[in-house]
């Protein structure tokens, strides 16, 4: 009888995870499909998983979804087609570093390639002193940030209970917040510096304290070989593997 029972929780267990798991909406699959999306990026999907993310985060058309810190725009893009038309994706970040040499002026910037490309349209591209916190003309439903909260811990002076907050001012009441990121060990001194990567819980405890609840997790870019103590952007065989977490934080109705 025991046995049975055991085999019963098995299979629960087993169903559970199937359905965490799911297949991604087919608005998702095209998006990731998009045929526009560079040669450098579609080469990362297997290890970023982005139709697994973009599920995590309940990206639906239609939404408002703030791409921030968007870097090379990989997410921006599939963001942008997966929204759809009737959908807005604000690429947020911080403005152009001024060029040294006025002759040659700065290149121009991901963020606001991918806003002029017609492509994606349904892209507008924002530049402000991140320091200071988000701001975006409209209140959105999805705030996302991959593989950039540790740097932002690294901003001189930064609060980073204010800066969740004005995340959190952002967002529909109901709309989330998703951390990606570099897993660090508990109590690493200056690692988000060294090794730019961070502990979980410190993200946890910020959001936390600025509002938010705890929404559950993604484990898809969990690596259990990555013992959290090298560089996340080191040459290696981690090099684009590291273990990552996925947080979701939800701003209460």
């Amino acid at each position: 009888m025991k046995s049975k029972l055991l085999l019963a929780a098995a299979l629960a267990a087993g169903a559970t995870a199937l359905a965490a798991y799911a297949a991604p909406a087919a608005y998702i699959t095209a998006a990731v499909a998009d045929k526009a999306r560079p040669a450098n990026d579609t080469q990362r999907d297997a290890d970023r998983k982005p139709a697994e993310m973009l599920e995590f985060a309940g990206v639906k058309p239609g939404m408002t979804v703030v791409d921030l810190i968007p870097g090379g725009g990989y997410f921006t893009r599939i963001f942008s087609k997966a929204v759809g038309s009737k959908g807005t994706v604000y690429a947020v970040g911080n403005p152009p570093r001024a060029s040294q040499d006025p002759s040659k002026p700065p290149p121009p910037q991901p963020q606001d390639t991918i806003a002029a490309d017609p492509n994606y349209s349904n892209v507008k591209s924002i530049h402000i002193p991140l320091l200071q916190g988000v701001s975006i003309p409209t209140q959105a439903d999805i705030v996302w940030t991959a593989q950039n909260y540790h740097d932002l811990k690294n901003a001189p002076n930064i609060d980073m209970v204010a800066f969740d907050k004005s995340v959190f001012n952002s967002l529909k009441p109901g709309g989330v917040f998703i951390v990606l990121d570099h897993v660090a060990n508990p109590d690493t001194p200056n690692v988000t510096s060294t090794l730019h990567r961070i502990d979980p819980a410190v993200v946890r405890k910020e959001a936390e304290a600025a509002g938010f609840k705890f929404d559950g997790e993604s484990k898809a870019l969990h690596n259990p070989a990555d013992d959290h103590t090298t560089r996340s952007t080191a040459d290696g065989p981690l090099r684009h593997k590291t273990d990552q977490f996925v947080y979701k934080f939800r701003k209460p109705k």
